[in-house]
């Protein structure tokens, strides 16, 4: 309840603003203004669209993130040879603002669907990558040792070892890509209008001074990316519960009397 202290002030500052010093200002309008701007987009069906568009574009730019980020940052961390050969290449690119790739995008893909999901994808892949790839490379040694000990195939010692000790840093890439993912739709909607989205929405009641409009739309993006942040961070939790990681299936380091078995430490020696 103390984080609704700052937008409930905020919110009173902003209605005594309109009432006294902006009052009738055409660029600020009053919050019940906002209210009846969001009433009658609601009401003609125009809200839900637009939101359903937007939360489309950004999930399944996501996916395609998710899709090429957690293979390739796998096999970064992998592979030395991957590493030395690839990140170097892949660090002088993440270093360009992903906004610089909008011109190219939209000469490759248009302004359409294809290309706010290629430029969306884009904002997440570096994150997800980089985490995931750092994550596999820091698993301890002494973890692949067990592993090399009791005869782990190479399925069984990435699914019971090298997955559960790289997931806390796996998770964190989810987290900070599905962010980067959200920033991506909001930039994708603004700067390529086609179709209907709330970048959309905004960029048209911004030709037309609808204020209390633009407004509508800002809150609506700071709201969803709160959702979407909070339930970035149960993904975290759940991916992270266990000490060390692991989510589901067998784990050799679930099992304590593996440690204290003295045959392993005789097969060691």
């Amino acid at each position: 309840m103390r984080g609704l202290i700052l937008p409930v002030l905020l919110l009173v500052l902003w209605d005594l603003a309109t009432r006294t010093v902006f009052a009738g200002h055409p660029l600020l309008p009053a919050p019940a203004a906002v209210v009846g701007a969001f009433l009658a987009a609601a009401g003609d069906g125009s809200l839900a669209r637009d939101l359903s568009a937007t939360l489309a574009r950004d999930l399944g730019g996501f996916a395609i993130a998710v899709a090429i980020g957690l293979p390739l940052g796998t096999w970064l961390g992998l592979s030395r040879i991957a590493a030395r050969l690839v990140a170097p290449g892949f660090d002088a690119l993440r270093q360009i603002a992903v906004f610089a790739w909008i011109p190219l995008i939209s000469m490759w893909f248009g302004v359409g669907e294809a290309a706010k999901l290629a430029f969306i994808a884009l904002a997440a892949l570096v994150p997800v990558v980089l985490n995931t790839a750092s994550g596999v490379a820091a698993v301890p040694a002494r973890h692949l040792e067990v592993a090399a000990v009791l005869r782990f195939g190479p399925l069984r010692r990435f699914g019971s070892v090298i997955l559960p000790a790289a997931a806390p840093a796996i998770a964190t890439g989810l987290h900070q890509g599905l962010i980067y993912a959200w920033l991506g739709t909001i930039g994708a909607e603004y700067f390529m209008t086609v179709g209907p989205g709330i970048g959309g929405l905004m960029s048209g009641a911004r030709e037309h001074m609808q204020m209390e409009v633009v407004i509508l739309g800002v809150v609506l993006l700071g709201a969803l990316g709160t959702v979407q942040t909070l339930f970035a961070r149960r993904l975290t939790r759940l991916l992270t519960r266990h000490p060390t990681g692991a989510v589901s299936g067998p784990s050799v380091f679930r099992s304590p009397s593996v440690f204290r078995s003295p045959s392993v430490f005789r097969r060691t020696s």
